[in-house]
């Protein structure tokens, strides 16, 4: 990669912030209100990146649920298990986004969760002075996989994909940097794999953030 990068685009769940068990708790919590078939954690963390209301498509082929039913109710537990302090950054993510910043490097986030508590995130988190603009499921008519977060984001920026670089941990995002045609990078710690990574196109993955900077 070359020094033409001027923005990067971050997932947040299970790239920037560890939200792992949150999700899986209150998916499980969810589930179990809705008389769903009973899923493992493992086969839950594979969903995660999709927008909720495409939740029960993916994960429950078997089932009518409708997609807004799922949602509401995950929304409403989400608030019970989301305590303060029970989701923190991956190490050396603050590191990496300030000297992404020290370079001028743009950096903003493109993700399947609420616009609301995204931006509560980024607050709390203490990523305001980094985090340029945020984008939530319900802000783009067609969210991940599709190009929309990515194209939307570079619209209002006036930046072209070629100078763009998306970062996550799922093909999901892999998927959104590729159909807008930017370069992606994977990180293996979040909840996808290496080879899930790979085989969705991914330029490169990496095991810690901020092996980023080798390819800005």
């Amino acid at each position: 990669m070359t020094n033409t990068t001027r923005i990067v685009i971050f997932d947040f769940d299970g790239t920037l912030g560890d939200t792992k068990k949150v999700i899986i708790n209150t998916m499980q919590a969810t589930i179990k209100e809705l008389g769903l078939p009973e899923r493992t954690d493992a086969e839950c963390q594979a969903v995660i990146g999709l927008p909720l209301k495409a939740v029960p498509e993916a994960l429950f082929p078997e089932v009518d649920m409708p997609g807004e039913k799922y949602e509401n109710v995950y929304r409403r537990l989400f608030a019970g298990y989301n305590e303060e302090g029970s989701v923190k950054l991956f190490p050396h993510v603050m590191e990496t986004l300030e000297e992404l910043r020290g370079k001028r490097i743009m950096m903003t986030i493109a993700s399947s969760r609420s616009h609301a508590t995204l931006a509560a995130y980024v607050n709390d988190l203490g990523l305001r002075d980094t985090i340029s603009y945020v984008i939530g499921a319900e802000n783009v008519k067609h969210p991940k996989p599709a190009s929309d977060p990515v194209d939307k984001t570079l619209m209002i920026f006036s930046l072209n994909p070629d100078t763009c670089i998306v970062v996550g941990d799922t093909v999901y995002d892999i998927q959104m940097g590729k159909n807008a045609g930017c370069r992606t990078i994977g990180v293996s710690y979040g909840n996808g794999t290496r080879e899930q990574l790979l085989d969705a196109g991914a330029d490169y993955v990496i095991d810690d953030i901020q092996d980023l900077l080798k390819y800005i």
